[in-house]
């Protein structure tokens, strides 16, 4: 079959099964655009490169399928670069597309040229220039199935225009052999086994579960070996979600931001199990004192990350969900019952902080409206958060349930991720309600996506906790450099709710908590876009 270029890219993408990609077109692009007319693939115009990337990372971190996003060549193919970046700090499965200049004008310094591969070489699984049009099936091929294999992360294909014009005898590969790309799958056995052994004489056991549990699809596995063992479980932020909120073992998330009890089981374990989790700075910021104290279990489908951070007694390379089941099927509980009985009595002396409901203050306290939100939250209701502030409250206030419902930047910390990566999450869970928690500084750096979710008809709701502050940095301020606040204050704010009300949204603005219940459920009644603004003081802190 001979076709174009930009034929054979729109056919592999439909031959991979993709349904939606997230873009914005321009000249050394066009002749995919022009191609992509007769697909079927739903084209999602958002209205700013970045939000392309951080929405196709929503849209898969919510469906564990790959993302697509596409720009084209010089400033579009750079503003992916921060979306791209994140999508590599979290292990999320993206492929990036991108137009460049013809061929015989790469190194010349011609109209909207840059180098894109050489600029994404440090954070990109792998990234491809395309040379000839021949090669584009083979190319498509291999850059989703690096991809979505191993450790996710994101590939970039940047394709000259005069590549896209070019024809084909188009033949789509059967399979992917790339040479010195094997990712290993199966734990080995001896040391399965070995963690079994280590979990029987264990006294104080802890499982760490990170955003690679929920990437393998792991949750139901891990949740069976805590039970099985009674072992008590924290989470990193990308691991939330991993372990229902509610069940008895889960203690919460650990690190500089975490619970007292997470952090408390943490350092004081014998035996620590981890899966799935870097052990960065934010997680654990002393692994050699822990490492010195317990034995460590590292299971990673990336053998990068076993050691790198923590010393490991014992390492496996592997499917966190397969290794889990295998686990499963041999391990016995080892003598824990009285370590269970201390972490009970931590939990009850140390639980969530929820204030009490105080009204008349002339402000929303963000962890009673987070307390209140749960409760009418659905199982499969999806929330994305801003970073600062708002996303640390939520990661501590509000209760997940399951895998895939709570997106966040964890590793890059990007804030405006979380507006795009609700358009994300929103088109590929249609049937879900979305909700992004925002700061009114987050918000402000990708609210030009409310025009994305105006044209495409999206339902995302958004709950925004305004301070009139840069909070998180304030707050640092305050602790770090005796309260010498610059560059933090945002006292000139647009009206958000006339924002919402301009593109024909609802919206509504609440300075008291006795309006928080009410409040959320009118924003949760229907399926339409709606802002939840509430006034929050400035001085309320992170913890």
């Amino acid at each position: 079959m001979k076709l174009s270029g930009a034929q054979a890219i729109v056919k592999a993408l439909e031959l991979e099964g993709v349904e939606v990609i997230f873009g914005y077109p321009g000249a050394a692009i066009c002749p995919f655009y022009d191609a992509l007319q007769e697909s079927n693939i739903r084209h999602i115009l958002t209205r700013h490169e970045q939000g392309a990337a951080h929405a196709a990372s929503g849209y898969a971190r919510a469906t564990g399928k790959t993302g697509v996003c596409v720009a084209t060549s010089g400033p579009g193919a750079t503003n992916l670069i921060t979306g791209i970046a994140d999508a590599y700090m979290d292990s999320t499965p993206l492929v990036a597309i991108t137009g460049q200049v013809s061929s015989d004008l790469i190194g010349r310094d011609v109209f909207q040229e840059a180098d894109i591969t050489g600029a994404t070489d440090p954070f990109c699984k792998h990234n491809y220039l395309v040379k000839n049009t021949k090669d584009l099936p083979r190319i498509l091929k291999e850059a989703f199935y690096i991809a979505s294999t191993g450790r996710p992360g994101p590939v970039l294909i940047d394709v000259p225009i005069d590549v896209q014009i070019g024809s084909v005898n188009f033949e789509y590969p059967k399979s992917v052999d790339i040479k010195g790309y094997k990712p290993n799958y199966k734990g080995h056995s001896i040391q399965i086994k070995k963690i079994a052994e280590a979990i029987l004489r264990a006294k104080k056991p802890v499982i760490c579960a990170g955003g690679g549990v929920i990437n393998s699809n792991a949750s139901k596995e891990l949740v069976e070996l805590a039970e099985k063992c009674g072992i008590p479980v924290v989470t990193t932020m990308m691991g939330i979600g991993s372990i229902p909120y509610d069940h008895e073992l889960n203690l919460g998330m650990l690190g500089s931001y975490g619970v007292y009890t997470a952090n408390y089981a943490v350092h004081n374990a014998d035996l620590l199990i981890i899966t799935g989790a870097r052990v960065a700075d934010r997680a654990i910021n002393n692994p050699d004192q822990i490492a010195r104290k317990a034995e460590i279990v590292h299971i990673d489908i990336d053998p990068a990350e076993i050691g790198k951070n923590i010393q490991v007694s014992i390492p496996v390379v592997g499917d966190i969900k397969g290794v889990l089941k295998e686990l499963v099927d041999i391990v016995q509980r080892g003598d824990v019952d009285e370590w269970g009985r201390i972490i009970k009595e931590k939990k009850e002396e140390h639980p969530p902080k929820f204030p009490e409901m105080k009204s008349g203050t002339g402000y929303v306290n963000p962890k009673y409206v987070l307390k209140v939100l749960t409760g009418l939250l659905r199982e499969d209701d999806i929330v994305t958060t801003e970073v600062g502030q708002n996303q640390i409250w939520s990661s501590n206030y509000l209760g997940i349930r399951k895998p895939r419902t709570f997106i966040t930047s964890g590793g890059l910390g990007t804030m405006g991720y979380g507006f795009p990566a609700a358009v994300g999450a929103k088109v590929g869970c249609p049937g879900s309600r979305v909700i992004c928690i925002s700061g009114d500084g987050s918000f402000q750096m990708t609210m030009q996506e409310l025009g994305t979710i105006k044209q495409s008809r999206l339902g995302v709701k958004v709950l925004m906790f305004n301070n009139t502050r840069l909070g998180m940095v304030r707050e640092l301020q305050k602790l770090k450099y005796g309260c010498r606040y610059y560059q933090v204050h945002l006292d000139e704010n647009p009206d958000f709710i006339k924002l919402f009300e301009a593109y024909g949204f609802k919206g509504r603005r609440i300075d008291d908590n006795s309006q928080v219940e009410e409040a959320l459920k009118e924003m949760l009644s229907d399926d339409g876009v709606y802002l939840l603004e509430c006034r929050v003081d400035p001085e309320e802190s992170t913890l």
